[in-house]
């Protein structure tokens, strides 16, 4: 039987890390009003679509709000990634990611070195419940009138996968569940290999 310790060092939880100040970068999207669609209120992260924005999104650096950006950072939820970890990334699993090129100024408004949105777009269904340690929740969903089940894990938790599941992918989004990607051995190896400043990698087998 699988268990957790048995995948120890197999599938880690790839995200930017916090800051230590606690405050974070100082990044402004100068023109995410012309990015939102309308009728929400928050941009949606990329999704592969050359069209999906109206312009090109424009990073500025506002020291008032934080220091300068590193390789990996988030900003509303949006990860925000260098050209060094774009090549990372595309180099181990080009299509579980979708990117979109930004213009950055520095706060003295010269131009920034490059920087992308990015997201993981590949899902999979690849948990093992029961040999995991997660909280089960039931939410209704009020289209179809049923209970659905999602996995938390707030609190700590131990994740399995099913490797067959999992099969060549490197990178993916577990669905139902409220987490970052989860990324296997290769992956990190390459993110490791690499030392870029703001990457997080937690085994899952012991979050």
């Amino acid at each position: 039987m699988i268990t957790p310790e048995s995948q120890k060092g197999k599938y880690f939880v790839l995200a930017p890390s916090y800051w230590s100040d606690g405050i974070g970068p100082g990044l402004v999207i100068a023109n995410e009003e012309k990015l939102v669609r309308p009728g929400m209120y928050t941009m949606d992260p990329p999704n592969g679509d050359p069209s999906q924005y109206s312009e090109r999104p424009h990073l500025i650096h506002v020291p008032e709000e934080g220091g300068l950006p590193r390789e990996f950072e988030e900003l509303a939820g949006i990860w925000i990634i260098s050209e060094p970890l774009k090549r990372v990334f595309e180099s181990v699993d080009p299509e579980a990611f979708v990117f979109t090129a930004c213009d950055y100024t520095q706060a003295d408004g010269s131009p920034g070195r490059q920087y992308h949105l990015c997201d993981v777009v590949r899902r999979l269904d690849a948990l093992d419940v029961g040999a995991s340690r997660v909280k089960t929740k039931y939410d209704r969903n009020f289209i179809t009138g049923e209970d659905e089940t999602f996995y938390s894990v707030l609190g700590g938790a131990s994740l399995v996968f099913r490797e067959a599941s999992v099969g060549g992918a490197h990178v993916f989004r577990q669905t139902q569940m409220s987490i970052d990607p989860v990324c296997d051995r290769v992956l990190y190896d390459a993110l490791c290999a690499a030392n870029l400043d703001g990457v997080e990698l937690r085994d899952a087998a012991e979050l």
